[in-house]
């Protein structure tokens, strides 16, 4: 999307007058709003571009390096959350038969 006004070409902008034309004094506040406005979205969007192009950065990064938390796990460690799980999940009815 291109976007043809910027704040410049706004404040620059003639308006002819007619017979019965429009009050330039509210043709010029309204136009002082309309930059403001310009302004504050170009603002926004340049915010919202720089952070897109960080989080890509990051997630690129973190999609090249290996899962921390699966390189210090154990076969010991997996035994005894399988363990404990049993537990919280059959609680005393898994041990009453041994």
């Amino acid at each position: 999307m291109e976007i043809k006004l910027d704040s410049k070409s706004i404040l620059e902008k003639e308006f002819k007058t007619g017979l019965r034309g429009y009050n330039q004094e509210d043709v010029d506040l309204f136009l002082d709003q309309v930059i403001q406005d310009y302004e504050a979205f170009k603002k926004t969007i340049s915010e919202l571009r720089m952070e897109n192009e960080k989080l890509r950065d990051e997630l690129a990064s973190a999609s090249k390096r290996p899962a921390a938390t699966n390189a210090n796990t154990t076969n010991f460690d997996l035994l005894k959350r399988i363990s404990n799980l049993e537990k919280h999940v059959f609680g005393s009815k898994l041990y009453d038969h041994e």
